[in-house]
């Protein structure tokens, strides 16, 4: 059954997580709560997300632990200019490249990257999760096979540990490890698309929460203009909301800074209390 609401979070590092937690609760204070979403799809920072609105904390509660230094989980620092990112990656494409071949080669490349170890990033995974068991509700949390470069999305019924599922949907090639999951190993579900909003298809709202927005995504094979415009002329009613520019100066050049999580979480409040204004 196809459902009537569907949430879409995408990625966007740490400050992307507080920024959507704080989004949520601002539109809840202006009477406009869409976390009680039929279908929740969460994409890296949009999984961790997804898996906390199952939690049974309230929207208050969540956005406490990004905004209060006191209840803050312990992050390890990482230093990244988005921009440069971007930029590297795109250099490295090559344009008769499938996007099957392109995300294969970066599964290639994040497999053996030196990054810190995959126990102590599931560590600091677990430690963002309020808790550890799949909720009653339906989430989509989005991962990529590092070896066929095919999609995986986990759910509950999909027999992975949620805190393994949003590790992998988390796993920013060369950033952070990849995560072994049945014997395969996954990256991140933005190596596919910061958004998936794709994966929304079928419901009749769809909000998309997108904290790299529209000005600047990641290489993929869909912009997230492109999905949306698929998705309204399939009879889809669409909001997509990025980061107002408080968001962004608050967020800076790296997401991944956890300095960055009360003042997203701040901002993030502040631009969803004025109700859901769409970016397109």
């Amino acid at each position: 059954m196809a459902a009537n609401k569907a949430l879409v979070l995408g990625g966007g590092g740490i400050a992307g997580i507080a920024w959507m937690t704080g989004l949520l609760a601002g539109l809840a204070d202006a009477s406009q709560d869409v976390s009680d979403a039929d279908l929740i799809i969460g994409t890296s920072a949009g999984a961790v997300v997804a898996a906390q609105l199952g939690s049974g904390l309230s929207l208050d509660d969540l956005y406490a632990r990004q905004a209060d230094p006191a209840l803050q989980s312990p992050e390890i620092p990482i230093s990244i200019d988005v921009e440069k990112f971007t930029a590297e990656t795109a250099r490295t494409m090559k344009e008769d490249s499938s996007a099957q071949d392109l995300l294969r080669a970066t599964g290639a490349f994040a497999v053996p990257a030196e990054t810190v170890p995959e126990t102590a990033r599931w560590d600091v995974i677990a430690s963002r999760l309020p808790s550890h068991e799949w909720p009653r509700r339906t989430i989509r949390l989005v991962a990529v096979d590092c070896e066929s470069g095919e999609s995986a999305v986990f759910d509950a019924a999909s027999g992975v540990r949620l805190v393994d599922a949003v590790a992998a949907s988390c796993a920013v090639p060369g950033i952070w490890p990849s995560v072994l999951i049945g014997g395969r190993r996954y990256m991140d579900g933005g190596a596919r698309a910061m958004d998936n909003a794709d994966l929304a298809e079928g419901a009749a709202r769809i909000i998309i929460l997108s904290p790299f927005g529209l000005r600047m995504q990641l290489p993929g094979p869909t912009p997230l203009q492109d999905t949306v415009a698929k998705l309204r002329d399939g009879g889809a009613d669409v909001t997509v909301i990025e980061p107002d520019e408080a968001t962004r100066a608050a967020i800076g050049v790296n997401p991944l800074d956890p300095v960055t999580r009360q003042p997203a979480a701040e901002a993030g409040r502040a631009q969803g209390r004025h109700g859901l204004i769409s970016a397109l």
